[in-house]
């Protein structure tokens, strides 16, 4: 074999051997730097992904399991924020005793992922500061409080949070709190397309139209995982970054900063990021939706070519599936109000700042509408933030959710709005 391999000049040897002497050092430094970033990244951060533990309670849906540590990692930021849920399975501190709030205005907050909060500590949160300042500066209304959200639901999936563990201690005041995605979150067409979800096999309370069109209310099913939509092939090199980022302190640290820059450059240069793999996994759903029977109508004219949907419900004019999530969400908070009013509680609604804007703000008209024509208040926390002078936009997260400052705003908003309608807590 070795004839078979022309001989090279000596000089020709030095520089290949001199080469391979190179990319040795070269690969060499790489690893150690690897190693030592991993070293160190390892012992300054307690732990590498989130961590939210959950359970299936029949008639409820998924919420978290109680008593459970769960965990946030924000890389981004270099935070990371351990919280524990109760024992009904929210994170919140342990329910107040029903005698405790008999004896003062109680006030249950219910919502989405703004409520959770899970991006920060549970002393943080709007309604723990809430209760805070209203002993100081509203004594005599004795205010205590009470959380219920679970990410990813809209106030159809809540209906049970009320019914199975907050009316029981009879809340003086009831407050909606209300993001752009609950509008999606009402919509069982559009939770599906959202989460890969079978419309008819849904993890949460939902509700469908009847022959007649009617809406009517379906439990929610214990066995929707078996019923879940197929997904797209993942390419193997992303199914290998995956793996790594999962188990690597260094490569989900430089995943992190990889994902900042590029899109930091895109910003600059004014480009628009080619749709994701999400996008493209929820345009596949819509496709599989509307070649169903019960979607096909609904689905005209609407293809989601990114999961920009949120913001479409900025246009003056929307597809029949988003009009179909209005019709959802106010016979959702049509629910709300006849428990409200059947258990002598006033209903109010926090519209969760910037996104919802004011009036004016499509989103915002949107739902102040349905609101209105309720009788039910809206709170602008969006409102109250400019009112001060503060940042609309220094309230987040990389995740798009309040961070502390932004549960402080929220909680000063409605501490304001209380004071001026103190009449809730008679």
């Amino acid at each position: 074999m070795r004839y078979l391999i022309l001989p090279l000049p000596r000089k020709y040897v030095r520089y290949l051997r001199a080469a391979i002497w190179n990319v040795a050092l070269v690969v060499a430094g790489l690893l150690l730097i690897a190693l030592v970033g991993e070293i160190y990244l390892r012992l300054a951060n307690p732990f590498i992904a989130h961590s939210i533990p959950i359970r299936f309670v029949e008639g409820v849906g998924v919420i978290r399991q109680p008593n459970a540590e769960l965990r946030f990692a924000d890389w981004d930021a270099d935070r990371f924020v351990v919280s524990r849920a109760n024992s009904l399975g929210f994170l919140d501190r342990e329910p107040v005793s029903a005698e405790r709030a008999a004896k003062g205005c109680h006030i249950a907050f219910i919502g989405d992922s703004f409520v959770e909060a899970i991006q920060v500590p549970i002393a943080d949160k709007f309604h723990v500061r809430l209760e805070e300042m209203a002993a100081r500066e509203l004594p005599h209304l004795a205010i205590t409080t009470q959380a219920y959200g679970i990410l990813n639901t809209g106030q159809i999936n809540q209906l049970p949070f009320y019914d199975e563990y907050a009316r029981h201690l009879n809340p003086k005041l009831l407050v909606l709190v209300f993001y752009i995605n609950d509008f999606v979150n009402n919509s069982i067409a559009l939770q599906s397309i959202a989460d890969g979800l079978d419309p008819d096999r849904s993890r949460y309370m939902s509700a469908q139209k009847d022959a007649l069109g009617n809406m009517e209310l379906r439990p929610p099913d214990p066995e929707y995982r078996r019923f879940m939509l197929p997904q797209l092939p993942i390419a193997w090199r992303e199914r290998a970054r995956k793996r790594l980022v999962r188990v690597s302190y260094f490569a989900k640290w430089l995943d992190m900063k990889q994902g900042g820059v590029v899109d930091r450059v895109n910003a600059i240069g004014g480009r628009t990021n080619a749709p994701s793999e999400t996008d493209l996994q929820v345009a596949a759903w819509a496709d599989m939706l509307a070649a169903r029977p019960c979607c096909t109508l609904l689905l005209e004219d609407w293809q989601p070519a990114r999961w920009d949907v949120h913001m479409q419900f900025t246009k003056s004019v929307l597809p029949p599936v988003l009009e179909e999530a209005l019709e959802y969400t106010a016979f959702g908070i049509d629910q709300f109000k006849r428990r409200a009013d059947r258990d002598g509680a006033n209903l109010a609604i926090l519209s969760a700042s910037v996104h919802m804007g004011t009036r004016g703000d499509p989103q915002f008209d949107r739902l102040s509408v349905i609101a209105e024509a309720r009788g039910i208040p809206v709170i602008s926390d969006y409102d109250y933030i400019v009112s001060r002078g503060y940042d609309a936009w220094d309230v987040f997260t990389r995740d798009s959710h309040w961070n502390a400052a932004g549960h402080q705003y929220a909680a000063e908003a409605i501490l304001e709005w209380l004071k001026a309608n103190q009449e809730v807590c008679d």
